[in-house]
């Protein structure tokens, strides 16, 4: 991996959902997230176990400054949303280095293809090799709520 998309000393990924912080992700999500705001915690539980989760920690403390959720058969397809660095632990490369730890994490599975959703992070993603869709007229999507 490139030293700008590394994590910064003291900090640690993990893919271990054993590790990450439910009522945190869901209090960061639900509350200051454009895309989760209101979503209950019920909801968000659900979510995070029908995924695979990725959190980054500090190293000796283990408390969660970062999560990642990645929806995927693990074959063909994964759709990573939900990424999310505390307020106070921004400005220091986490998110991107969170999302290169992602795609590192999910390369093996040897997918087509890794699609997000962002209204505001496109140079972020755009280091990492994410561009806009080069025929956005070819997919669809159905809106239940």
């Amino acid at each position: 991996m490139n030293d700008e998309l590394s994590l910064p000393e003291g900090y640690e990924i993990s893919a271990d959902f054993e590790r990450v912080d439910v009522g945190r992700v869901h209090h960061w999500l639900s509350t200051d997230a454009y895309w989760a705001i209101g979503r209950p915690r019920e909801k968000q539980e659900s979510a995070m176990r029908g995924s695979l989760n990725f959190g980054v920690y500090e190293v000796g403390s283990g408390e969660q400054v970062a999560y990642a959720r990645v929806v995927t058969d693990r074959a063909t397809f994964a759709w990573l949303c939900d990424v999310y660095v505390d307020p106070a632990a921004r400005g220091k490369g986490l998110g991107t280095a969170l999302v290169a730890g992602v795609r590192e994490h999910l390369r093996p599975y040897g997918l087509r293809r890794i699609l997000l959703a962002t209204h505001d992070a496109h140079g972020v993603y755009a280091k990492l090799g994410f561009a806009p869709l080069a025929k956005p007229d070819t997919w669809m999507a159905l809106v239940l709520q």
